[in-house]
């Protein structure tokens, strides 16, 4: 089942994601923070760092957004170079802003990319990183099949991404605030009524977990892990090229 941003649009998902995006690019990294109260910088560090040990040189950030990861991984991984797509030129212009007051502009290189048709060449990279980017995906196999294609042998996926608790109260809690609380906030400060409408929507249909394993298998991924953070708010799931 496919979740739309702009339910009266005829336009197809990729397009409403990139729209959207680009409306909420000015408000987004503030509404990271408030919306998670700041726990969401504590599950990217934990997601990079499960990737400490491969020693990337060559890293492709998918869905980069404004950013925020690609920068968290040139200071805990420190590849050699990395690179973000994703398809909204509002936020790549904030992360590139970030980027140069970081002066990491010749270590982090950032372009407009579709994720289901990478320009890169086969086996291009070391490690594929994609953070709360793969919901968004408008075909999620196509796209995991791409991630594939770009790994090098012996190379590594890590994606995190929302998921949903299963233990009471946690789980009752979370789908009132996700449904009720998240969407009312984001709206009065991102001023866009169906940006953070789509988010809780766009996670109820997702298939988080062992369904997403089985993806990861299907796109061609052996050694699939799963690791649930915060009792499984969000996951980290990691997959390896052979």
């Amino acid at each position: 089942m496919s979740v739309l941003p702009y339910k009266e649009s005829d336009a197809g998902k990729k397009q409403q994601v990139a729209e959207m995006f680009n409306n909420i690019s000015g408000k987004y990294d503030l509404l990271n923070r408030l919306l998670s109260a700041g726990v969401d910088v504590s599950w990217r560090k934990k997601a990079l760092k499960m990737l400490k040990d491969d020693k990337p040189f060559y890293l492709l950030d998918v869905a980069t957004g404004t950013a925020d990861f690609a920068l968290m991984a040139q200071k805990i991984l420190k590849p050699g170079k990395i690179t973000g797509i994703d398809i909204s030129e509002g936020m790549l212009a904030i992360g590139a802003k970030k980027i140069k007051e970081a002066g990491l502009e010749t270590t982090i290189d950032l372009e407009v990319g579709d994720c289901e048709a990478l320009v890169f060449p086969d086996a291009s990279f070391d490690a594929v990183t994609v953070a709360f980017g793969v919901r968004n995906f408008e075909d999620l196999d196509k796209g995991l099949k791409e991630i594939n294609r770009v790994l090098k042998i012996g190379g590594k996926v890590l994606i995190l991404e929302f998921s949903k608790p299963d233990t009471f109260p946690l789980n009752y809690l979370f789908n009132f605030y996700f449904k009720h609380i998240l969407p009312l906030i984001g709206k009065m400060i991102s001023k866009d009524t169906a940006a953070y409408s789509y988010l809780p929507e766009s996670v109820q249909v997702f298939p988080y977990g062992s369904n997403f394993l089985d993806k990861l298998k299907e796109a061609g991924f052996e050694k699939t892990k799963w690791k649930k953070l915060t009792f499984g708010i969000s996951s980290v799931y990691t997959g390896t090229k052979f």
